[in-house]
């Protein structure tokens, strides 16, 4: 078994705690929007879960992922099998799909917003992708989330400027539908793991990232935060999955991603 780094970034400290999130998930569709996602999603892959499906994006199923950013010209994509949209559709129908995204917003019932800001719905201050799938993700198979940046921006006061996911609002339920059928796992930050698995589905801490505290956590989400009485500080990454990180992010895009280290990571 590979020991524990001595030496790793916060990016990387976050790549290592979202891949944990497919290790028991078998074969399924896994997404991973943005940088630090799908290298998680790739370095699981590669390491703790081999029976993962991940696609070039486009229609293609992969037998190995591909690496982030520019590839040499020589690069061959190792195609398995075609997988269209109208394959995928079947995969996300049926629940065989675990997506990490980045909510610009998320409130204190795990709703999401990647639509838009301010203002009101006909004429918002920003505005950004829409609801995009979203919605049928959200309804349909897991999900996690992650966020680069803790704050009180994202993680928001009152409920998400517009609603784009399901989550744990008994006022938005679905005809039919219980908390027992929403399936959203967790949401990784700059500063821990987090999880709806606190009372009343309230978000808790899962773990923290070294030199995090607890008021941090707090002073930094806009609602209130379920505090166990034990919590983990986040594995270390290992020396394999550093090196599998590299083969994966040749260019070092992860370190691009994350502005600042506000908890002074760097083991």
């Amino acid at each position: 078994m590979s020991k524990p780094a001595s030496d790793y970034s916060l990016a990387e400290l976050m790549i290592c705690a979202n891949a944990a999130a497919y290790e028991h998930d078998g074969e399924v569709l896994v997404t991973g929007i943005g940088v630090l996602q799908r290298i998680a999603a790739s370095l699981a892959m590669l390491t703790t879960n081999p029976g993962i499906m991940m696609t070039d994006s486009e229609a293609w199923i992969l037998s190995s992922p591909n690496p982030v950013g520019k590839r040499p010209d020589d690069f061959v994509q190792m195609n398995e099998n075609w997988m269209g949209f109208s394959r995928i559709f079947d995969n996300v129908w049926s629940g065989r799909r675990h997506l990490t995204g980045g909510p610009t917003q998320i409130d204190r019932f795990g709703q999401a917003n990647i639509s838009a800001m301010g203002g009101d719905y006909q004429k918002p201050k920003v505005q950004m992708l829409g609801v995009r799938g979203f919605p049928g993700n959200s309804i349909c198979h897991a999900n996690s989330y992650m966020v680069p940046a803790h704050s009180s921006r994202v993680f928001i006061e009152g409920e998400c400027d517009v609603v784009c996911t399901i989550g744990f609002n008994p006022e938005r339920l679905p005809k039919g539908y219980s908390f027992d059928e929403i399936d959203l796992r967790c949401v990784y930050t700059n500063l821990g793991v987090f999880d709806f698995n606190g009372p009343n589905r309230q978000m808790q801490i899962v773990s923290l990232h070294p030199g995090v505290t607890v008021e941090e956590v707090i002073a930094n989400t806009g609602f209130e935060v379920h505090v166990p009485e034990n919590i983990a500080t986040t594995a270390a990454p290992t020396e394999e999955q550093l090196a599998v990180i590299r083969q994966i992010d040749p260019h070092n895009l992860r370190s691009k991603q994350l502005k600042d280290n506000p908890a002074g990571v760097r083991l």
